[in-house]
């Protein structure tokens, strides 16, 4: 994991964009489609930690944006290649447009100058959506990235983010995924050759260092 210093200067608020991904209610809420994944984004404490640090980015002036998937009624523009799409489109709960399902979950919180992207297609949170270039116009170079799932759409934005050339890092405690050993495994063999790896607690020290000072 990097030093504190090192960490710091990756973490400027003025060129880091906080991303929660699929940090929704019919992702990671009680009444989820994916209730095992809800259950350990939940247990593992992940979803409180990233609320906390939304919450620590608000007050550092870090910008916040939220990837949120969903889909029309009628299915038109989604994907339907690949078995996740299709077992997706029998679950209990869908991710429709304008409904609680894709609503940012609480804990989370989600204040006036957050932005809220959403997509109807594909397993990325950047690739095909609005997110690169609001990136972009935000003078972003870092991208701090935290939500589920560790198993298809973490990686995805990790990889992506790499790929568009910001600097990926993932508070390994933010993210989740099922089952439960797969989500260490995964970051020690895969994001941590791509991404810088760090913690909520060391991630929050950064930010706490740049908050502004309040004068009385």
């Amino acid at each position: 994991m990097p030093s504190y210093e090192e960490l710091r200067e990756l973490l400027d608020p003025a060129t880091t964009v906080l991303l929660t991904v699929e940090c929704q209610q019919g992702v990671v809420g009680p009444d989820s489609a994916l209730p095992e994944l809800a259950r350990e984004a939940r247990a593992s404490g992940a979803l409180c930690r990233v609320a906390r640090l939304v919450a620590a980015a608000h007050e550092s002036g870090v910008q916040v944006m939220h990837a949120i998937a969903e889909r029309r009624p009628d299915g038109r523009g989604a994907n339907d290649n690949a078995r996740l799409f299709r077992a997706a489109e029998r679950l209990p709960v869908q991710q429709l447009a304008g409904s609680t399902a894709v609503r940012v979950a609480p804990p989370v919180e989600v204040a006036a100058e957050d932005l809220v992207v959403r997509r109807l297609h594909g397993l990325s949170p950047l690739a095909g959506t609005d997110v690169d270039a609001l990136l972009r116009n935000l003078g972003c170079r870092t991208l701090v990235v935290t939500g589920v799932s560790a198993n298809v759409a973490i990686p995805n934005a990790v990889f992506d983010a790499v790929n568009r050339g910001y600097t990926a890092v993932v508070p390994r405690d933010a993210i989740a995924g099922v089952p439960p050993d797969y989500t260490p495994a995964m970051i020690r063999n895969t994001l941590a050759l791509v991404a810088t790896i760090t913690t909520t607690d060391d991630v929050l020290a950064c930010l706490e260092r740049s908050r502004p000072v309040r004068r009385a």
